[in-house]
């Protein structure tokens, strides 16, 4: 145990922010040659998440990162990441395996407004890794099935290799009760799904406008593209919800990596309307 794990351990009870407590790893799984998932344990108090939030995972003797939470807190005291490798701390974290220690901090942020979306159509457009911060509440409506009007569910990737969750894609397929729809932008012989755009899902759907929230998440020209098809479609701009969570660092609005025209992301989001989103995609 290195000496800031030591007093990291020390100081495991204090409420602060700052200070990561340690959990533990139940699960480790390379789901494609850059995204790996774990479902882990906090040890001591469980982590008390909504859908939506993120947390900091520090890698000690190397840093921390923000990860988007991507389970559901309907599903007891475990919580899930899913980190793609794209810096030393997310390129330590391919090493880690089952029973291995991390240290957490938060979690940090806002959540999906689940409550009022009860008794509503919802909407789900998730592009590439956009499904793993999107799947916090997918999990959590499908759970909650009753309280919720029709479920649409429209995922795409570049390639099949770069889908996430395929297992739970193909179980979301079969169920009678929510409509899904896959695509990727170009594949070989054995793919048998849709190919193209994610977009292009859009006319396979028929969506109630008035009853409906759209909750788009995923890389820029996807969320572009995908927001004027929901407005084309009639859905209106504070029923359109997205996450910012690309923009996330400290959770804690000091660091100021986060700010938008003097919002700080990490505070008052990631989740956001489209509504607000136009209001601070000057910067962005």
């Amino acid at each position: 145990m290195t000496q800031v794990e030591i007093d990291v351990e020390k100081g495991a009870a204090a409420p602060s922010p700052y200070v990561p407590r340690m959990a533990r790893i139940l699960e480790a799984e390379q789901m494609t040659e850059t995204e790996r998932f774990f479902r882990l344990q906090m040890e001591g108090e469980p982590l008390r998440y909504e859908p939506g939030q993120f947390v900091g995972v520090t890698v000690f003797g190397v840093g921390e990162a923000p990860i988007s939470i991507c389970s559901s807190p309907t599903q007891g005291d475990v919580f899930e990441l899913t980190v793609r490798s794209v810096g030393m701390v997310t390129d330590a974290l391919k090493t880690f395996k089952k029973g291995d220690r991390l240290g957490i901090r938060g979690p940090f942020g806002n959540r999906f407004d689940y409550e009022g979306m009860k008794g509503q159509d919802i909407l789900f457009v998730a592009g590439g890794l956009g499904l793993a911060p999107t799947r916090s509440l997918i999990r959590y409506v499908l759970d909650k099935r009753k309280d919720y009007g029709e479920v649409t569910i429209l995922v795409g990737a570049r390639e099949p290799k770069w889908l996430l969750f395929r297992n739970e894609l193909d179980e979301w397929v079969k169920r009678r009760d929510v409509k899904t729809h896959v695509t990727v932008d170009r594949c070989g012989p054995e793919w048998k799904g849709c190919v193209g755009v994610i977009t292009r899902l859009f006319q396979k759907i028929k969506m109630d406008p008035a009853r409906t929230f759209a909750v788009i998440v995923g890389p820029p020209v996807m969320f572009k593209f995908t927001v004027l098809e929901a407005l084309a479609g009639g859905v209106p701009e504070h029923r359109i919800i997205c996450s910012l969570e690309r923009h996330m660092k400290c959770g804690v609005g000091k660091c100021g990596h986060c700010q938008i025209r003097g919002i700080y992301v990490c505070r008052e989001g990631p989740v956001f309307t489209y509504e607000q989103v136009k209001k601070l995609r000057e910067g962005i």
